[in-house]
């Protein structure tokens, strides 16, 4: 059938629907054509799939053959903050131990009012105080 189609009569159909619809409806019913075999296109392919599972957006993009194991992460994170509270330990033992020394080695306090001597700089063990709070 489409294959009679000539020239000529492919120009009577153009002039019949200008006339019939108008010059400025045609554009807008050729996007909407277009729009509605989209939607249909997209319908199909969804009845075609259905029943299988679409594969999501993140297992495409995720390399095959990775494998995280979740407990070990979990027992490497343990491991890093028990070795951190170590750490943590030691220091707090290391600024008492060094308080303590600094304390003994101090002389006796001056006599009030006698700040000229010791100047304006604060003495040993106040510049070896830290802050324990980790």
């Amino acid at each position: 059938m489409l294959r009679n189609l000539t020239p000529a009569h492919i120009t009577i159909l153009v002039v019949a629907l200008v006339v019939l619809f108008g010059w400025k409806r045609l554009p807008d019913m050729a996007r909407s054509l277009g729009r509605s075999a989209r939607v249909f296109k997209s319908e199909v392919d969804e009845l075609k799939k259905d029943g299988k599972p679409a594969p999501s957006e993140a297992s495409r993009s995720t390399v095959p053959g990775d494998v995280v194991d979740a407990d070990a992460e979990r027992r490497a994170a343990e491991a890093r903050l028990a070795e951190a509270e170590r750490r943590a330990e030691e220091a707090r033992a290391e600024a008492e131990r060094l308080r303590a020394a600094a304390s003994a080695s101090r002389p006796s306090a001056p006599a009030a009012g006698s700040t000229a001597a010791t100047g304006s700089r604060p003495d040993a063990a106040d510049e070896l105080r830290t802050d324990t709070t980790l």
